[in-house]
């Protein structure tokens, strides 16, 4: 088992709330208005800023965009490959994604795998006109190439940190944190310590 090593923060409840509203106007102004985009955000957290946008969009235009949330687990190119059983999340679109721009919103872009995948599982529920990629932290270090078209903040990190988005829906606090994982030293009794 690993613990969490908090080591900074790299944005707070006020610095979220503006990206959020920054990534909505420029959503807005790239497709001339709401018109045919739809928010799917990646299970989870991805899922929550999507509705997050779509709240901040529906302040701004006084329409309402719908949401869905999309699990990527089994698109993953790594199932299997982990020594973790992985987490399975709900996949929820329930409308037509085909001749929308689908705007895909996730919390951290990092190697690009993740995002890989969710392309491929987007392809199960139609074909949109176009795909965009708001994120509210890149982290740098792609794997593949794919890049944000909206991103909240642009953050230089080291390939071994972790960058762990908290969100006020999931963790009780809004917060952006950088740290690293620390293996924890077996208990006597063959039991695994718990984390702080």
């Amino acid at each position: 088992m690993s613990a969490f090593i908090e080591r900074g923060r790299l944005l707070d409840q006020g610095e979220i709330r503006r990206a959020m509203t920054r990534i909505a106007h420029e959503i807005l102004e790239r497709n001339k208005g709401a018109g045919r985009v739809v928010l799917v955000g990646i299970a989870a957290r991805g899922d929550d800023l999507a509705r997050r946008l779509a709240a901040e969009i529906r302040g701004i235009e006084r329409v309402s965009v719908p949401v869905g949330t999309l699990d990527i687990t089994f698109y993953r190119d790594d199932i299997g490959m982990r020594g973790e059983a992985p987490e399975v999340h709900e996949t929820r679109i329930e409308f037509d994604i085909t001749h929308t721009t689908v705007v895909l919103v996730d919390d951290v872009l990092f190697t690009g795998r993740t995002i890989r995948a969710a392309f491929d599982a987007l392809v199960d529920f139609g074909r949109p006109d176009a795909i965009q990629l708001a994120v509210l932290v890149d982290r740098g270090h792609r794997e593949l190439p794919i890049r944000a078209d909206f991103v909240g903040k642009n953050v230089p990190t080291r390939w071994d940190e972790e960058v762990q988005v908290r969100l006020a829906e999931v963790d009780g606090e809004d917060a952006v944190v950088v740290g690293e994982r620390r293996r924890e030293p077996a208990t006597s009794g063959g039991g695994r310590g718990r984390g702080a």
